[in-house]
């Protein structure tokens, strides 16, 4: 054995030697192969200044500033508008208290839209993303310089915390989303962020959507000892252009420009925020808010009230043109203002029954009488774009919907768009609706009794109380409830103050038989769809206030989140839009297709400003020498 042993040795060697040249002549050709696959990776890769859901961006990576703003605009002065109610909250991620209107404004997302594009987002936290074809994942290289407004540095490390901290607090809804789009979040280096997505779900918007979550300073959050969960009147440190400079709780609170701003000189914020404070001043209902702006206590107001922008502009200062009053038409699509039936009543569950109240309200005469002609009737969900269902459905929309089509309700597939019935606008009570409503009660089971009120076959009287904050709304509501006492419903209007609205609309309590909200949606809708409209949300989303929930709706949300180009996309919200009017569980209210603004004449702005936004807050600004004679003449 011990004369075997170096032969043994030997061939050892002789193996391993023959080995390490087989490997040192592989190696030339593995680096080789590594580099071609790092090679086609990279050019698998997309690495730019911004993303668009469909096309091309319409700015290049070295756009000097946005086509809008005049990037000449000057700096300084102040802008005041009013806010409805009050607030005792900093916090606008939680269901808990009642947020400052701008209380978010102090955050900065990694990318952010345009007024005058839609589906587009550009790079502002980060300098570059780079994501791959499929949009499985985003890497978002940041900017060095990024600061808080403390002057404290801005790193990867706050914006995981930020991610984390959503991902775990603050709304149920939200985070929900959130958890089934994200797989991982990894901070690369102190200045790189990469996402990494779920696998089997549509990742069209996900690179933006992960772009648009607020960064929040990590340390300043953990020192104050703040919850995501609950209110608090210390604001989140975040990087934005104005710093919270005054409060006083449920009357005003004023932004002032921080003149340290990391990105003053970024072509995306080249002539915006250009005022040097921002102030709000809350005011409980529209006419003390008017009497205070006639009075010069607020100098910006958007006026919402179509009696008001008819009769109420009459004062001096308009007279004398101090104060101008203009209509800017605008191209944005309605707002889904309605009044939202609360589905998770038993006696709303009957689709004759939430009909049958809707055909009560009279849009027409409301117009006519008490909006002065001003608005249009919405009937969409996509109301005043090209998206909205119209006539029939399409063979495209039939694809979609036929698959489907037992979870339809009725008259989707064989019929046109439900759209809101056209009443006559000279008496308050329509007879036509009426009697259709009427029909509609009496066959869901709604019977007329001897005292002329509606019972059920249990002898429960129907009873609808409508929830309302605003006195504006007042004249709006009570001709409507009149109209269904005349039904035999029991009708109430119920007025109840800021804080009891917030709580009794908000989760768990949903404490209301219908209220006046939003059904907002966008252009290009993403995840939101799922909380307005998701079943997983409607016991536990501000936003699903009707507690809808919808096998089919369900189903056509993931059909619009997976459109892979804009003719799919317009298809798909054409589907979900005719059978979300199906369900009748909104009664929606109106729409202008103009910006009703009056302002003191010491502010200006781009002509003509963009399609998507006013940008009073944004990129108009203060002429100083006419802000110091309106001073001077008292106007102010």
């Amino acid at each position: 054995m011990h004369n075997r042993q170096p032969h043994a040795v030997a061939q050892t060697r002789s193996a391993q030697q023959r080995s390490r040249f087989k490997l040192m002549m592989a190696l030339p050709f593995t680096i080789l192969a590594l580099a071609l696959m790092a090679a086609v990776a990279k050019a698998d890769t997309i690495k730019s200044h911004g993303i668009s859901t469909f096309g091309e961006l319409n700015l290049p990576a070295d756009f000097p500033h946005l086509p809008y703003v005049n990037p000449d605009a000057p700096k300084g002065g102040e802008i005041s508008i009013w806010a409805f109610g009050g607030f005792d909250s900093m916090n606008p991620y939680s269901i808990k208290g009642r947020a400052e209107r701008l209380a978010s404004a102090h955050f900065e997302t990694m990318l952010t839209g345009t007024a005058d594009e839609i589906g587009a987002a550009y790079c502002l936290l980060c300098e570059t993303l780079e994501y791959p074809e499929d949009r499985s994942w985003v890497i978002f290289n940041m900017r060095r310089n990024i600061t808080f407004s403390d002057g404290s540095p801005m790193t990867s490390d706050d914006v995981l915390f930020s991610y984390e901290t959503f991902l775990t607090k603050g709304l149920n809804s939200f985070r929900t989303q959130l958890s089934k789009k994200v797989e991982k979040v990894e901070a690369l280096d102190e200045y790189t962020v990469k996402f990494t997505f779920n696998e089997g779900i549509p990742t069209r918007d996900l690179p933006q959507d992960v772009g648009a979550i607020p960064v929040f300073a990590k340390a300043h959050y953990i020192e104050n000892g703040l919850d995501l969960e609950e209110s608090f009147l210390t604001p989140m440190l975040g990087s934005a252009p104005y710093v919270m400079e005054k409060i006083e709780i449920g009357q005003t609170s004023v932004y002032a420009r921080n003149p340290d701003y990391w990105g003053e000189d970024l072509p995306i914020n080249i002539g915006r925020s250009n005022f040097d404070r921002i102030r709000l001043e809350y005011y409980a209902d529209y006419n003390a808010a008017f009497e205070g702006f006639k009075g010069g206590s607020y100098t910006f107001r958007n006026e919402a009230s179509s009696k008001i922008w008819a009769t109420g502009y009459d004062f001096p200062a308009i007279e004398d043109g101090s104060v101008l009053k203009a209509e800017i038409p605008h191209g944005d699509k309605a707002t889904g203002q309605a009044f939202i039936i609360n589905l998770r009543r038993e006696k709303f569950q009957d689709p004759r029954v939430r009909e049958a109240i809707g055909l009560m309200f009279n849009f027409e005469w409301s117009n006519e009488t008490l909006f002065y002609g001003l608005y249009d009737r919405v009937n969409s969900f996509w109301d005043n774009s090209p998206l909205a269902a119209t006539g029939m459905p399409s063979a495209s929309e039939l694809e979609i919907l036929q698959p489907i089509a037992d979870k339809l309700p009725p008259g989707v597939l064989d019929a046109e768009a439900y759209d809101q019935h056209v009443s006559g606008a000279r008496r308050q009570l329509d007879r036509k609706a009426l009697r259709k409503a009427s029909a509609l009660l009496d066959e869901a089971g709604w019977t007329v009794g001897g005292d002329g009120m509606r019972r059920n076959s249990d002898g429960e009287l129907l009873q609808v109380t409508i929830l309302n904050d605003s006195q504006t709304f007042n004249r709006v509501i009570n001709p409507y409830v009149e109209n269904l006492k005349r039904l035999g419903v029991d009708a109430v209007h119920e007025f109840v103050d800021n804080a009891q609205m917030t709580n009794r609309e908000r989760p768990p309590n949903y404490d209301f038989d219908i209220v006046t909200g939003f059904m907002q949606t966008s252009y290009i809708p993403g995840t939101e769809l799922r909380q307005y409209f998701g079943s997983e949300t409607a016991d536990s989303s501000t936003f699903n206030k009707a507690g809808f929930r919808s096998e089919a709706v369900d189903h056509l949300i993931e059909v619009v989140l997976g459109a892979q180009s804009q003719d799919e996309l317009n298809v798909a919200i054409s589907a979900l839009d005719r059978v979300l009017r199906a369900y009748k569980f909104w009664i929606p209210q109106w729409n202008k297709n103009a910006h009703t603004v009056a302002y003191y004449d010491m502010y200006e702005y781009p002509d003509p400003l963009p399609p998507y936004s006013l940008g009073n807050l944004d990129f108009w600004w203060y002429n100083a020498a006419k802000g110091e004679a309106l001073r001077a003449a008292g106007k102010l």
